[in-house]
């Protein structure tokens, strides 16, 4: 069975991609303190740099899901299961690869605190055995998959501030870790697992011809522009109306359903964009997502190594100098990737032969 590739997943992945390589450069390596953080250009990056991992985890569960209820076997019998539980456990071995320091592990035969807490990668991951579990237990149910899955993404959402400051003491750190933000993780299973399932139940809705794409793509806008500016006013006049204090405490810290609106405008703008970003540069770069996250990883916080730009200029640049090398490494670590099977590697053969011959 052949499935209509969504060309637009691959350029949102690719922009998502891009402003998490610059974002990780300049939160890095800025002095936050030559920075104005009111001005509106700074606040403005802020938030854009605040919804690409809502990107990620939305296109994670919509992705995967899209290509499983797609495929005419069912159940265990669907391919695409053993392909997503490869993929998950190599996201969540790579997440704990970039994490290690072997000086520090060599040296001390310990490993840091750091490299227990999840990052991105193995939430990711953790994403996609979620997605599997979810279209195994409700695949019996015909068309009310989606609305099952999002209001799934609705309940972690609403119950954000019952489990947030959760510390789990008598769970292991190396799990306690994965559940919230307790124990300082960047990311963890909640909230984000709610971005996965309302990105799982997209799938079943998102049409496989381009040609229907523009009808859905003003359906994402207008639903998202209503999350992100209304949804706020809408859950306050809600716990006003149910006298709810848990509601009342969302409309108060209401970065879930805002950001999630982003998403869906964000997902309108390149459905739009659809026919320009076929087989173009910008669509390739968003097939090379991991790579170019593990490459920047490595260059930037010095995997394995602990060498790294992040050693020697941890928030030391100006804001000048931090803009031109974030250009500058978000160029440059793009262009290893893409030429790394036609140049790069045959250099780094050549170079190794090279070595051996000396």
């Amino acid at each position: 069975m052949t499935t209509q590739r969504l060309y637009f997943i691959d350029a949102l992945r690719a922009f998502a991609i891009l402003m998490m390589l610059q974002g990780h450069f300049v939160s890095g390596l800025l002095d936050s303190s030559t920075v104005d953080t009111s001005n509106y250009v700074y606040r403005i990056w802020l938030y854009f740099r605040g919804i690409t991992a809502p990107v990620f985890f939305t296109i994670t569960g919509l992705v995967f899901m899209f290509l499983l209820q797609r495929n005419p076997l069912k159940g265990w019998k669907n391919p695409r299961l053993k392909k997503g539980l490869k993929r998950a456990l190599e996201l969540i071995l790579w997440g704990y690869a970039l994490r290690l320091s072997l000086p520090y592990f060599l040296t001390t035969g310990r490993i840091t605190k750091t490299f227990l807490r999840p990052d991105v990668l193995q939430i990711i991951g953790c994403g996609l055995l979620f997605s599997m579990v979810l279209y195994l237990l409700f695949n019996a149910l015909g068309k009310l998959r989606p609305v099952l899955f999002f209001a799934i993404a609705i309940a972690i959402f609403i119950t954000e501030p019952l489990y947030s400051g959760i510390v789990f003491k008598n769970l292991p750190l190396f799990i306690a870790a994965y559940l919230t933000k307790a124990h300082g993780a960047v990311f963890y299973l909640l909230p984000w697992l709610g971005y996965v399932s309302f990105g799982a139940g997209i799938a079943f809705l998102i049409p496989t011809t381009p040609k229907k794409l523009s009808f859905w793509a003003v359906g994402f806008l207008v639903v998202g522009f209503v999350l992100s500016f209304y949804a706020t006013s809408l859950i306050y006049s809600l716990s006003t109306a149910l006298s709810s204090p848990l509601l009342k405490q969302v409309s108060h810290n209401n970065f879930l359903f805002i950001h999630l609106g982003d998403v869906l405008m964000l997902f309108g703008v390149f459905m739009l964009l659809e026919p320009l970003i076929k087989q173009s540069l910008w669509q390739k770069i968003g097939t090379k997502t991991l790579s170019l996250y593990i490459v920047h990883y490595v260059i930037l916080y010095g995997s394995f190594t602990s060498i790294g730009l992040y050693k020697f200029y941890r928030q030391s640049l100006s804001w000048e100098v931090a803009i031109l090398g974030a250009v500058g490494f978000v160029v440059g670590v793009t262009a290893v990737v893409l030429l790394y099977p036609t140049k790069v590697k045959p250099l780094l053969r050549r170079v190794g032969l090279l070595f051996r011959l000396s």
